[in-house]
């Protein structure tokens, strides 16, 4: 079960049975799991387009060629890393926002929440 002890005993509280919790935490997995699948699916189709900030640029939306996005779920928690052509970054969470946008968290060097799509309209 992913969730902590607080989370549990506030769950319980609320009048949650723990077969009632395990399931909603069984189900969080599993959620987290489709949408990892489903982003892995998003970035094996080419470049997208980002509205990643980037130093030395002042282009609000960027294109980029990803080599791979790697992801593994534990409970609640995605974490990866996402490769570009010449450089990388791990991933900390995302989340499927459509069909032609998904969104990650990406850590150390950005450190931030960055949208991606298809079609550069899609960011704007």
């Amino acid at each position: 079960m992913h969730f902590d002890p607080r989370t549990q005993a506030a769950l319980r509280e609320a009048g949650l049975s723990t077969d009632e919790i395990r399931a909603a935490s069984d189900a969080v997995a599993e959620a987290v799991r489709r949408d990892a699948d489903a982003l892995e699916a998003f970035f094996e189709e080419g470049a997208v387009f980002s509205d990643m900030d980037r130093a030395h640029s002042s282009d609000d939306i960027h294109e980029h060629d990803v080599e791979y996005l790697d992801l593994y779920t534990h409970g609640g928690d995605l974490r990866g890393y996402l490769r570009f052509d010449s450089w990388g970054a791990y991933v900390e969470d995302g989340r499927v926002l459509s069909d032609e946008k998904v969104e990650l968290t990406l850590g150390p060097t950005v450190h931030d929440r960055v949208r991606f799509a298809r079609d550069p309209d899609d960011l704007r």
